[in-house]
């Protein structure tokens, strides 16, 4: 397995203005990498056209203006670009985060907690299966936000265990401690790298945002922070070290396979 380098975009998002958004996610891409594969994966956050929006009519079909917008930068950045959307299909609306691919494929995931605080799971179809992606060696679980808080859905495998778990969120300020302390324990808990993304300023319901992106090895210690900064924030992840952590803390060939709910079945 080579080194991986992941460039993770921390922005504030422009409410309800999705082609401002592509805009200026677009040129600050542009300013930060160029055509040359300096990444391999780009993370940016959740619903990253609209902000965190509960409004219908901002949704886009999935062959949209974004899906195309995510395969020109894939493309251009030789890259692996990925972030959610508001998107509706068979009239079904879905908080969907899009995997797409430098050759224009793409695979995607429904985000399973649907943050009922927000009236998310009154308005969205929750997702019921996990996306794990191979990509130039490594195995990635990519997430959305409030998925951060369950760590059932976050598990690791003892059998095919992935590298390197990614969220993308709008988290807002007034629970970032969750956001840092949880971030931390699921590094910790699964023996892998953990990438979160979040975006910056107030959204259109008043909820201020603060960042702190960041991107931890798998003893919970932070390799970057992107604080409370506009940035694209690349750092290239070592193999090698992965796997000598591994070695010398095995705690993965000790993970529970049930779920809670087989466990109290079986009792």
């Amino acid at each position: 397995m080579q080194d991986f380098t992941i460039s993770l975009v921390q922005v504030p998002l422009h409410w309800h203005n999705p082609e401002y958004n592509r805009t200026m996610l677009g040129q600050l891409l542009d300013s930060a990498l160029d055509s040359s594969r300096l990444t391999d994966l780009i993370v940016l956050p959740e619903m990253f056209t609209t902000g965190f929006t509960m409004d219908t009519s901002q949704a886009e079909l999935l062959e949209g203006p974004t899906l195309a917008w995510m395969r020109e930068h894939a493309a251009r950045h030789h890259a692996v670009v990925m972030g959610s959307v508001l998107l509706t299909e068979n009239g079904q609306h879905y908080n969907r985060l899009l995997w797409v691919r430098p050759d224009g494929t793409y695979s995607h995931y429904d985000k399973r907690h649907l943050f009922r605080m927000a009236g998310e799971h009154e308005v969205f179809t929750q997702g019921d299966k996990r996306l794990i992606e191979e990509w130039r060696g490594w195995r990635i679980l990519p997430l959305v936000c409030y998925d951060l808080r369950f760590p059932v859905w976050s598990r690791n495998s003892p059998v095919a265990p992935y590298d390197l778990l990614v969220y993308v969120a709008n988290w807002p300020d007034a629970r970032v401690e969750a956001w840092k302390t949880l971030l931390r324990a699921r590094a910790i808990e699964n023996v892998a790298y953990v990438a979160g993304v979040n975006r910056l300023g107030e959204d259109g319901r008043g909820n201020a945002h603060p960042g702190q992106s960041a991107l931890l090895d798998m003893e919970g210690t932070y390799l970057a922070q992107a604080g409370n900064m506009q940035t694209v924030l690349t750092r290239t992840l070592r193999a090698e070290d992965l796997a000598q952590f591994r070695r010398k803390m095995p705690a993965l060939l000790d993970a529970d396979v049930f779920s809670l709910e087989e466990l109290v079945l079986s009792k």
